[in-house]
């Protein structure tokens, strides 16, 4: 079972590059660069799954579970940490992600219809 749950989250990992190349191409209108609140909801989108993904238990695993002792691999051991810090909140980071996707993709559509406008700022 760890196996199927280790193989989804390289999946996630491959959706997490996709959606934050959505959240870059937010910034860029006409060809220049600024932030609209499209651009913002996408990118707390990706940072809140982001963060979900990378505090998995499965990729703590795959960091630092490889050897005995970690401390004596000083990036193995900042990276594990950084893992071990956002996995203390995982739970949280699941409920906002799932309410935050939602939302942002009720943003879109409602945007994409022209039912709102998305507010640039600047």
């Amino acid at each position: 079972m760890q196996n199927v749950h280790r193989y989804f989250l390289y999946l996630a990992l491959v959706f997490l590059i996709v959606l934050a190349r959505d959240a870059w191409d937010g910034f860029w209108f006409d060809g220049h660069f600024g932030a609209g609140v499209g651009s913002l909801v996408l990118l707390v989108n990706v940072t809140l799954l982001s963060c979900y993904a990378l505090g998995c238990h499965s990729l703590r695993h795959l960091i630092g579970g490889i050897r005995d002792r970690i401390s004596g691999t000083p990036i193995r051991q900042q990276a594990y940490d950084c893992v071990s810090c956002l996995n203390r909140r995982h739970m949280l980071f699941a409920w906002c992600s799932l309410i935050w996707v939602a939302f942002s993709d009720f943003y879109v559509r409602m945007c994409s219809m022209g039912v709102w406008t998305d507010w640039r700022i600047f």
